[in-house]
């Protein structure tokens, strides 16, 4: 029987849930990291304040220390913003959004001991193109990478290619032989909510996005279509 496009969509649905799950590690780091900074600069700034004599300018740099990482630290909180598909977003372009999955994802995967490896051709340069629905476009680059590294077998690394103008590939490489680790090995159980072609194909449409899958590669274009 075929799926109706309501239970694709709620198929959609828990495939977005789970790249949030595996992306939430990296996203609570990026806010727990001002707020330990914050705590340090209240007790330098506090022990200062204490002193029989005050350094004005001491106080100052610690306060501005204080204000600045409170600024990143609203910043990572709005950011949960970018997340949700129904939000207006400004695009983005290509080279950012592979570096904020990059990101993301990196210290998971290498975990697993699987490089994540970005082609030269991504890096930013003036004058991008900026493609709409960052977020639906977030999620289907997270949704790629999550196909390869549970679906390949034995990849030791995930290449991140420009495919033309307008669209990424990604492809999993296989490990070298060398590079095996026993240890890693180990400890790679099979994920109970792996993300499959049947979940990625149903993300992709659900997100108004086409996507070209092999078992070790991933193409899509960036305009929905």
């Amino acid at each position: 029987m075929k799926a109706s496009p309501g239970a694709r969509s709620w198929i959609a649905a828990g495939v977005r849930h789970e790249l949030l799950t595996r992306a939430l590690p990296a996203l609570r780091h990026d806010m727990a990291a001002p707020v330990s900074v914050i705590r340090m600069a209240l007790l330098m700034l506090k022990r200062q304040i204490g002193a029989p004599v005050i350094d004005a300018p001491v106080c100052e740099e610690r306060v501005a220390l204080i204000d600045n990482q409170v600024s990143e630290l609203v910043e990572g909180i709005r950011s949960l913003r970018d997340w949700e598909l129904a939000t207006t977003d400004d695009g983005i372009t290509r080279s950012a959004l592979v570096a904020q999955c990059v990101g993301l994802m990196r210290a998971a995967f290498d975990m697993h001991g699987v490089e994540l490896a970005v082609d030269a051709a991504l890096e930013p340069r003036e004058g991008e193109t900026r493609w709409p629905q960052g977020a639906a476009l977030r999620y289907l680059v997270l949704g790629g990478l999550g196909y390869l590294h549970d679906g390949a077998s034995e990849a030791g690394a995930i290449r991140i290619e420009a495919d033309g103008g307008n669209a990424l590939r990604l492809s999993a490489l296989p490990r070298e032989s060398a590079g095996a680790s026993p240890v890693l090995d180990a400890h790679r159980a099979p994920r109970a909510l792996a993300i499959d072609a049947i979940a990625l194909q149903s993300l992709a449409e659900d997100l108004g996005y086409t996507v070209a899958l092999e078992r070790d590669s991933v193409r899509f274009p960036l305009a929905p279509g």
